[in-house]
Order: C-alpha cells, then sequence, then structure tokens
C-alpha cells in the first residue's frame, strides 16, 4: 500500500465560501489536521458566499450573499477572527460573482437570477455608498433550459480601467458600459460581443500581460474563446474545446484563471471533471496541453497559489475541496489531499 503524501504548508488563512442550501455553515477555513486537510469552526455571518473580492487599499473583503434578495457583505479579517462590516441589497437576485476597478474606488457585481449589473462607489472607508447604478438587461437565447431570461454571472473592468463589462449567460453576449472612475458613473450598455447562439458566456477573463486579449469561457459548449480587445469592443480571434479529444459526455465549464506570467490559462469542466491547462504564446493564443482530474464532481472554483505553487479546487456537487499541485511547466498533478466542506463553492484568503 502506498503511504499518503505528506500535506505540504497549507496556504496562509485559507477559507472555503458555502451554500446554505448545500449545507454549508459559513466560510470555512482549511487546516492541517495532523498531517490531513481538514475544516475547521465556520465564520456564520458569511452566508452563501459563492464568489468575492479583495481590496488592499482598505484591506476589506467583499463577498456576495447569493440568495434571491440579494446582499453584498463587506468583511474583515484580523488575528482576532472576521468581522462583518456592513451588507447592502445587490439590486437584484442570487449575486454570483463581485469585481472591484483598478482604482479600487467602485465594486460591481452580477445578479445572475435577475440578469442585472449593479454598481457602487465606495466611501473613504471603503463601504458601499447606496444605492448602486441598477442596469437589467432582456432577451434570451436558444437553450430552453438555460437561457429562457438573461442570467449576468461575471463583472469585470478592462485593462484601461475605462469600461465596465458583463458576460450574459442567457442572451450570449458581453456587455460594456462606459466607465467613469472618477465620477463613478456607467454609459448605456451596448452589446461589445455577440458569442455564438446557445454558447452561454460565463467568465472573462483579460492576459495579465497582454491588455489587447480576452478570454471568454462560454459554459454550455465548453468552449474558450480568445478575443481581441480593441478600445471596448470584443472579437472573436480563436474558439478552442475544452474537452478531451473523443469526450461524448454532458459537461458545463465553470471557472477561468491564469498564472501571474501569462503563459499557463486553466479552466474548469463540470461533467468532464477536469481542469484544462491551455499554454499562451507570446501573443496570447492559446493551445490545450493538458486535461487532468480535479479530484471531485463539479469543480465550480479554483485558486491559484503561486506562492505555494499549488491549486485548491472547490467542487459543488460532492462537497470536496481538493489540492493539486502545480509543476514548473505550469502542468498540474493530482494529490490526494481533499476535505468534505457542506455546501462548497468558493476559496480565498486572507
Amino acid at each position: 500500500m502506498t503511504a499518503p503524501e505528506t500535506l505540504p504548508a497549507l496556504p496562509a488563512s485559507c477559507w472555503i465560501g458555502t451554500y446554505a442550501g448545500g449545507g454549508g455553515a459559513g466560510l470555512y477555513p482549511l487546516l492541517d489536521d495532523a498531517g490531513r486537510l481538514a475544516a475547521g469552526a465556520p465564520y456564520a455571518a458569511a452566508a452563501n458566499a459563492s464568489f468575492g473580492a479583495y481590496a488592499p487599499r482598505f484591506d476589506l473583503h467583499y463577498l456576495v450573499d447569493e440568495r434571491d434578495d440579494g446582499m453584498l457583505g463587506v468583511y474583515r479579517r484580523a488575528d482576532s477572527g472576521w468581522t462583518c462590516l456592513g451588507q447592502v441589497s445587490t439590486g437584484g437576485s442570487a449575486p454570483c460573482h463581485v469585481a472591484l476597478d483598478a482604482a479600487q474606488s467602485c465594486v460591481a457585481v452580477a445578479n445572475y437570477a435577475s440578469g442585472s449589473t449593479a454598481l457602487y462607489r465606495l466611501d473613504a472607508n471603503g463601504m458601499p455608498i447606496a444605492p448602486p447604478i441598477v442596469h437589467a438587461n432582456s432577451g434570451s437565447g436558444p437553450n430552453a433550459d438555460r437561457q429562457q431570461s438573461p442570467h449576468a454571472h461575471w463583472v469585470g473592468f478592462g485593462p484601461d480601467n475605462r469600461t465596465m463589462y458583463a458576460t450574459d449567460l442567457g442572451t450570449d453576449e458581453v456587455r460594456a458600459f462606459a466607465f467613469d472612475v472618477d465620477r463613478g458613473t456607467l454609459g448605456p450598455p451596448r452589446t461589445a460581443f455577440a458569442a455564438p447562439p446557445g454558447s452561454g458566456p460565463r467568465h472573462m477573463l483579460f492576459h495579465p500581460r497582454h491588455p489587447h486579449t480576452a478570454y471568454l469561457a462560454c459554459e454550455l459548449t465548453s468552449t474558450l474563446v480568445v478575443l481581441d480587445v480593441d478600445d471596448a469592443d470584443l472579437r472573436a480571434r480563436a474558439t478552442l474545446s475544452t474537452l478531451s479529444a473523443g469526450w461524448q459526455g454532458a459537461n458545463i465549464l465553470a471557472h477561468i484563471g491564469a498564472n501571474a506570467a501569462g503563459d499557463r490559462l486553466y479552466v474548469s469542466n463540470r461533467g468532464h471533471e477536469s481542469i484544462t491547462v491551455f499554454a499562451l504564446d507570446t501573443h496570447g493564443d492559446a493551445t490545450p496541453i493538458q486535461h487532468v482530474a480535479s479530484g471531485g464532481t463539479s469543480p465550480r472554483f479554483f485558486l491559484i497559489v503561486e506562492a505555494e505553487r499549488r491549486m485548491i479546487v472547490v467542487h459543488e456537487r460532492d462537497h470536496r475541496v481538493t489540492m493539486l499541485d502545480i509543476l514548473p511547466d505550469g502542468t498540474l498533478a493530482p494529490t490526494d489531499h481533499a476535505v468534505t466542506v457542506p455546501g462548497a463553492a468558493f476559496a480565498l484568503l486572507s
């Protein structure tokens, strides 16, 4: 029998956000329990924390509460524990993504169920100023089960911090809003990219080193679209499958991320239960180089921890959090380190 691997040093203060509907009781810390990965006692005030963003400027975490009457919570983590400084309505239902602009002067939220985005200015202490600017989308897509109405799934800011983008899984588009960072205002929305019908754009990522390249993960067709960024417009350069050759099972995409060097990109597959690794060349073009088992069912989110050269993968269906090693060439290797966290949805460092 092969001896279990020794648990490497854990990333400092790694926490798992959870869904209450899946049995989660808040934010759970990951711990080393005599060489095994374990979950500690949860911080209960952060419920349904399915996504979040951290502002170093204020040392604050902004975590969504993904429920019907959506909320955005503001939290600070200290040696003594977590403190909730306040909550504000997201002006929509089921908020699932949150992002800060480059100046950390505004915070934006995507409301999945209501198909809307919300933008708040932040005060001198980093607190959102209510009410937010809310833009609701309209329309639908050809997938009757998933695209009966708009579903905002991601929100973010362009590299020049002059445009706010939002992906809409329900209407197959990426919308763009002119963003005035000084005033904290938005111009009227327009379609920056019309995705293929039925593709279901979920998350978008700008190349960390090449501001004129972006990547769009399309949930419903398991494809990665490489985009050229021209001012606020987006144009498809290439479309690649995230699945291994010959795969015939059902699959939907989830999270997308890249390393700081900008030469490796990662996408999680739910159904294929894997992470696809893409090599990025000097122009930002992508080539799939690996499909590695994620270690659980339905990998909704992953956290790249480059200092420790590992990836924390959060699986929604079987409530399992696993650890993968990041090898020197940026590919991934499974480990036997895993822990059950009820309602697991998201991971963050504090």
